[in-house]
């Protein structure tokens, strides 16, 4: 599973590889294989990266917890917890699961898989990327290379790089 996710290869050695976050009321945390990682309070999501927490955010959902922030109270809080999202660099809702257990009603709720997948597509729309993995190995991975490819381009000496590029390319 972890082939399809890979990490940069040019972080070779444990220094160089990042150190994630779970956050402390995470119930069911991941199992990372590849990555280290330690329990800490985040603002928003249930992942981040020790030392990038206001700039790197993933909130987890099973299908189940989507369906239920679909719908009255829970809805409004989960509002709240996207609005947060959208100020970072790297946001994304990731959903353990598929959108085909969603559009074929396999939770237990009333409401329709239509609403679902419209509320999934204005998530999308208004607040960050919805990325839906079949499991939680698959989903796990995931987060191991997403958090190792922002790690590896907020280095302090890509950054200067970057900001230099950026620099010459306004100049032209």
């Amino acid at each position: 599973m972890t082939d399809l996710y890979p990490l940069p290869s040019d972080l070779k050695a444990v220094d160089d590889l990042p150190r994630l976050v779970i956050d402390t009321r995470e119930q069911t945390p991941f199992h990372f294989r590849r990555l280290a990682a330690e329990l800490g309070t985040l603002y928003t999501g249930d992942y981040s990266i020790a030392g990038l927490e206001e700039r790197f955010a993933i909130e987890r959902k099973s299908v189940s917890d989507l369906v239920s922030c679909c719908k009255g109270a829970n809805r409004e809080r989960f509002q709240r917890e996207l609005h947060r999202l959208r100020g970072y660099d790297f946001a994304r809702l990731l959903i353990v699961g598929t959108r085909r257990e969603l559009a074929a009603g396999e939770y237990r709720s009333a409401i329709t898989p239509q609403a679902v997948l419209a509320t999934v597509a204005a998530i999308e729309a208004r607040y960050c990327p919805v990325v839906f993995a079949g499991g939680e190995p698959a989903a796990a991975a995931l987060v191991e290379s997403w958090a190792a490819w922002f790690w590896r381009e907020w280095q302090p000496a890509r950054r200067r790089r970057h900001s230099t590029q950026k620099k010459s390319m306004a100049t032209v």
